[in-house]
């Protein structure tokens, strides 16, 4: 897969990720709604797929048990996801497709957390739309634990 560009609403952070897939999502927990204002649409990338420049710029949250989430310290543009316990989860980075440069040839294919959606949203297409229960046991979690 190709590289692509990215960064924050200001420029101080900026980055290049190698994708792996041009598949990407969305998440309707109430922190990922919280988070980014709306949905996350989120593409998941290797972490040693990305490269940062202004990294000094990057601030990280534990905003659960499970994950942290990074925002710019200067704009506050939301950069990416990340589980934090090890495991093949840990690996990765979830990062939100409007920060790409050019996110033109991204299929998206799938949603989580089906059953917090607001009403109001819509997303067409026929894809897999798990609800909470199901997205846990996918990731071999039980309702009492989660990774929002």
């Amino acid at each position: 897969m190709s590289a692509r560009s990215g960064g924050c609403l200001c420029g101080a952070v900026r980055f290049t990720a190698t994708l792996t897939s041009r598949d990407f999502g969305a998440c309707h927990c109430e922190m990922c709604r919280r988070w980014t204002g709306s949905a996350l649409l989120g593409i998941t990338v290797p972490q040693d797929n990305v490269q940062w420049q202004g990294a000094a710029q990057i601030a990280r949250f534990q905003s659960s048990d499970w994950a942290e989430r990074a925002n710019c310290r200067t704009c506050g543009s939301p950069l990416y996801y990340h589980v934090t316990p090890k495991g093949p989860m840990s690996a990765n980075l979830e990062i939100p497709v409007g920060l790409f440069d050019d996110a033109n040839g991204l299929t998206f294919n799938s949603e989580i957390y089906i059953d917090h959606k607001p009403d109001s949203f819509a997303y067409a297409g026929d894809h897999p739309r798990l609800t909470r229960t199901e997205t846990l046991a996918k990731f071999g979690l039980s309702d009492k634990e989660d990774l929002t």
